[in-house]
């Protein structure tokens, strides 16, 4: 009996194998180095206490609320982390600018919508850093995380035609694709590139 074809629209998610030893320790390594990496982010300045505070807080969350066990499947591609982390810190720089206009433009309202990003490589990581690196930019911010079908809900100011709409679904695609070519594996690599070539990520609803 052949298999079932995939419904067009739905992200691609790949099967994880069961966690060793070794990737559990690996894992936890980079949840607390992420966690610690979003509360100095958030203080804004690298400080020995802003380290230490981060490294507290990130034992307590993981003891108290402890985290699904997430599979890093892939590895760091030294050029995929160049081209994220410039690209990362343009969009810092034009979001910014452009939230400090919005808030001098005299007599002007500015708009903002939510928008449904589906995915393309619904993982829990990829979904965990394509958000993170989306709400760290001034403008935008998650509020909701379907993880059954790897769609993004999120709040972005500014937006007020369906041109911007489309702009900005096309820049979070964007975004996740830079981040797949930082961290992802080789599957999770080939799996994007099959989306792109196949369109299985179409618009969704504003």
């Amino acid at each position: 009996m052949s298999a079932d074809p995939m419904t067009p629209g739905q992200p691609i998610e790949p099967t994880n194998p069961p966690l060793t030893r070794r990737d559990r320790r690996r894992n936890l390594v980079i949840a607390v180095t992420g966690l610690v990496a979003v509360w100095v982010l958030l203080w804004g300045t690298f400080t020995w206490a802003n380290l230490i505070s981060g490294l507290l807080v990130a034992a307590v969350l993981l003891a108290v609320f402890p985290l699904p066990p997430v599979t890093f499947a892939g590895r760091l591609h030294p050029l995929g982390l160049l081209r994220f982390g410039i690209r990362f810190l343009y969009d810092l720089v034009v979001a910014s600018a452009q939230i400090a206009w919005l808030a001098v433009r005299f007599g002007h309202e500015p708009r903002s919508a939510i928008i449904a990003v589906p995915l393309r490589v619904n993982t829990d990581l990829n979904l965990t850093l394509t958000a993170e690196a989306l709400s760290l930019v001034p403008g935008s911010l998650i509020l909701e995380v379907d993880r059954a079908t790897g769609t993004l809900y999120i709040h972005v100011l500014g937006v007020r035609t369906i041109e911007e709409v489309e702009q900005f679904r096309r820049e979070v695609l964007e975004l996740e694709e830079r981040i797949i070519a930082a961290v992802g594996s080789e599957d999770e690599q080939r799996l994007m590139i099959e989306a792109t070539h196949t369109g299985t990520s179409p618009p969704a609803d504003l």
